[in-house]
């Protein structure tokens, strides 16, 4: 009969608490910010003549803003390489994350081309922005997990 042991949270050491962690909430505060600007965004009147413009600066301010929630998790300095010096056992949730990254930032690309398709249907563009959203949605549940996982804290969601 094998008993699974019930994980120990681990200590968060101070200069981890200062340095990465808060730099992620910080990150994660900014990214929801600008996910509600571009929801805002979409969600006007299309017939509005400056729509487009309003939603592909919208998208530019996510881009923006999810290029540096990169910069903080997965630079050499990043919370990911925390995670994996405190928990080597989510290294496979970790590039999981990473992966993710360059597929919403491929996402995100495509669609900032095609907002500047005229061409293009506003009832497209609001679908894929959407699936973007649902897609962004996802992964910053899976950080909030992973990161509570190996530190059992939560970092935040609506800061």
């Amino acid at each position: 009969m094998s008993t699974n042991p019930i994980p120990i949270p681990i200590p968060i050491p101070h200069q981890l608490e200062v340095a990465s962690l808060r730099a992620a909430r910080r990150r994660r505060a900014a990214l929801l910010g600008e996910i509600h600007l571009l929801e805002q965004a979409l969600a006007a009147p299309a017939r509005d003549p400056w729509w487009r413009n309003r939603v592909g600066d919208r998208l530019g301010g996510l881009r923006g803003a999810f290029t540096e929630h990169m910069v903080v998790t997965e630079g050499p300095e990043g919370l990911y390489a925390e995670l994996l010096d405190h928990a080597p056992r989510l290294t496979r949730g970790v590039h999981a994350l990473i992966r993710e990254h360059a597929a919403v930032e491929a996402t995100m690309a495509a669609l900032q081309r095609r907002v500047d398709l005229p061409e293009i249907a506003v009832s497209e563009l609001r679908d894929w922005t959407t699936d973007l959203l649902r897609e962004l949605s996802r992964h910053r549940q899976r950080g909030a997990d992973l990161v509570y996982e190996a530190y059992q804290t939560d970092i935040g969601g609506e800061t």
